[in-house]
């Protein structure tokens, strides 16, 4: 069971650094094309922001913290047995 958790806490891990990453290239593309007066999603992103970025970090820095946090207990658990 706890091997499953992890497992797919992992994976929702990964796919959600791929989504920040994918946030952050667009966020680049976007504001090169606003230096150069192209409209490529600046204001979009800008609405976006708050709503689905923000979060997206957070659950990230959350769950690489506590998946961090649970195998340094199960490695110091697992030492002592």
């Amino acid at each position: 069971m706890k091997e499953q958790f992890f497992k797919w806490l992992n994976l929702a891990l990964m796919l959600d650094v791929f989504f920040v990453l994918f946030c952050f290239a667009w966020l680049a593309i976007a504001l090169i094309g606003h230096t150069t007066n192209l409209p490529l999603g600046l204001n979009l992103w800008y609405k976006l922001w708050e709503p689905v970025m923000q979060p997206a970090l957070v659950i990230l820095m959350a769950g690489a913290l506590l998946s961090g946090i649970s195998s340094w207990v199960a490695k110091r658990f697992s030492s002592d047995a």
